[in-house]
């Protein structure tokens, strides 16, 4: 029963990463722009808030506060993901540059600069910022003794972040805001048909912006909770987490509750990858060189074929991708 709590919570865990940046990418695509950069805006998001976590890690601020700090690391990673999101955002609205191009760009700009700023703070060649034990919950952090002995325990403590119930609000939040609110149309208008939107006195341009940035807000908290779940501190990577997500948006349709089961479905793979070992009841390829990687390569093998066989049913925004002008209709 161990591990079955130890393979359920770690794929919450992982899953909570895939959950945030896709969200974001949905609220980018559904307002007309294609965010190919969400993995460079999950390393930025990341390297700020790692480094905020350093610098607060003293006795007498992280140990005593390990919440609060926690928290304002989150801020800090939304902020830094938002901001760097606007480059993508001015480029492919204002200067109307190709998204995917400027997407890519953005991607091959974020680990080299997230390098340079790490070898500047730390010294050439540390290229990894350690993150505190204290981010993670336990009983402890609320005064009690810290223990995983149990299923309860092992199923919900041993992996528990602050980013896993973050993540939960802002998933019911984007889908009240998505469909309840006024805001939530105009964006899905300006992704669906930006012309008619313009014609009603919407600005097109704004509310592309707006959902580029919050792109960046959520793929920024997104890079944070996937360094905390990878638990081996920033190294100025995501291995590629932001394309998965990518794939769980599609996946998930553009919609915020398929794109939480999506999130879960692909979340589960990685962890059998990751826990293949463990597990008595699947092959082990004992007579196969480098085993290990067969079930590594699981959750991108499974993105791959889910992909190729629900392509023919997304429905993507209409207009996403096409940059928008006033003077067309």
């Amino acid at each position: 029963m161990s591990i079955l709590a130890d393979i359920l919570g770690a794929t919450v865990m992982f899953a909570v990463p895939l959950l945030l940046v896709a969200l974001g990418g949905m609220f980018s695509e559904r307002s007309g722009i294609i965010n190919i950069a969400l993995e460079g805006i999950m390393i930025i998001g990341s390297l700020a808030s790692c480094l905020f976590l350093r610098a607060v890690n003293t006795e007498s601020l992280g140990v005593a506060h390990p919440v609060l700090f926690m928290f304002l690391a989150i801020l800090v990673a939304a902020v830094a993901g938002g901001v760097f999101s606007l480059l993508l955002a001015f480029a492919s609205i204002h200067l109307k540059a190709d998204q995917t191009i400027g997407g890519t760009a953005l991607n091959m700009l974020a680990p080299a600069l997230a390098i340079v700023i790490t070898w500047a703070v730390q010294g050439q060649g540390l290229t990894t910022i350690y993150i505190p034990t204290w981010t993670r919950i336990t009983q402890a952090t609320f005064g009690g003794v810290a223990s995983t002995d149990g299923f309860f325990a092992r199923l919900v403590l041993k992996n528990f972040y602050l980013t896993t119930p973050i993540a939960v609000i802002l998933l019911i939040a984007t889908a009240f805001v998505l469909y309840k609110t006024r805001f939530g149309l105009r964006l899905r208008s300006c992704g669906e048909h930006p012309q008619a939107a313009d014609s009603v006195g919407i600005n097109v341009y704004k509310m592309r912006y707006t959902g580029v940035f919050i792109s960046g807000i959520l793929g920024g908290i997104g890079g944070l909770a996937y360094t905390v779940a990878a638990g081996s501190g920033f190294q100025s990577m995501v291995a590629g987490y932001g394309f998965l997500a990518l794939a769980v948006m599609i996946f998930g349709n553009w919609k915020p509750l398929p794109i939480l089961g999506a999130s879960i479905f692909f979340a589960f793979f990685k962890i059998i990858g990751s826990y293949s070992s463990s597990i008595p009841f699947i092959p082990q390829f004992n007579s196969v060189k480098s085993k290990e990687y067969i079930y590594l390569m699981l959750p991108y093998v499974v993105t791959m074929v889910v992909l190729i066989l629900t392509s023919k049913k997304s429905a993507a925004p209409k207009a996403e991708g096409i940059p928008y002008n006033k003077s067309q209709r």
